[in-house]
């Protein structure tokens, strides 16, 4: 998080980019953290988490739709190597949660594997709609963001990480206008 303030500020440090950095990690990795996103272009956690080269594991894709391959990957850091911080990372303005709400509304399957995106959606989906808002779409999107984050934490393989402590899985939401993400749930 002190990362993404230097984001918002614009008082970045660019920490871990350099030759010596490529060098260190070049046969060993040790990330802090891991952040499961979106693959929108606005999104890279590397740059508004001011974070550099093996500092965090980044799994990225539409939505933040999970499936085995997802979840096995986020599980990674935290069962091969301590990772002790798992992030789900939603944001504003999510082309595929909208894209998502729009055919659940309409009725209207998406094209090609796209639909495989909605229905892992479908959930938030179901739970925007009962709590109603200003916004449908970004209530789908928080809505993900906490689902999956709880998914994460009761996973069979992370929950004794979570219940001993040595894991937080964090659910996070980043704000396209200003630049800060604001925690949603599970903050350690």
């Amino acid at each position: 998080m002190d990362g993404n303030k230097r984001w918002v500020s614009g008082d970045l440090q660019h920490p871990d980019r350099d030759p010596n950095r490529r060098q260190l990690v070049a046969q060993e990795q040790e990330p802090f953290g891991s952040i499961l996103s979106c693959i929108d272009s606005r999104v890279p956690p590397e740059l508004l988490f001011d974070t550099g080269l093996g500092d965090l594991y980044v799994m990225r894709m539409g939505g933040e739709a999970v499936g085995p391959v997802v979840t096995g990957s986020v599980e990674y850091g935290p069962m091969t190597s301590g990772t002790p911080l798992i992030v789900v990372l939603g944001h504003q303005r999510c082309g595929a949660v909208k894209a998502a709400y729009e055919s659940f509304r309409d009725g209207k399957p998406l094209p090609g594997n796209l639909d495989a995106i909605a229905k892992a959606l479908r959930p938030a989906y179901d739970q925007a709609v009962k709590e109603g808002g200003a916004d449908p779409v970004e209530t789908m999107s928080r809505a993900q963001v906490t689902l999956t984050a709880a998914d994460l934490r009761s996973n069979q393989d992370l929950a004794p990480l979570v219940a001993k402590g040595s894991l937080a899985v964090v659910g996070a939401y980043y704000s396209l206008d200003t630049g800060a993400v604001e925690v949603l749930s599970g903050a350690p």
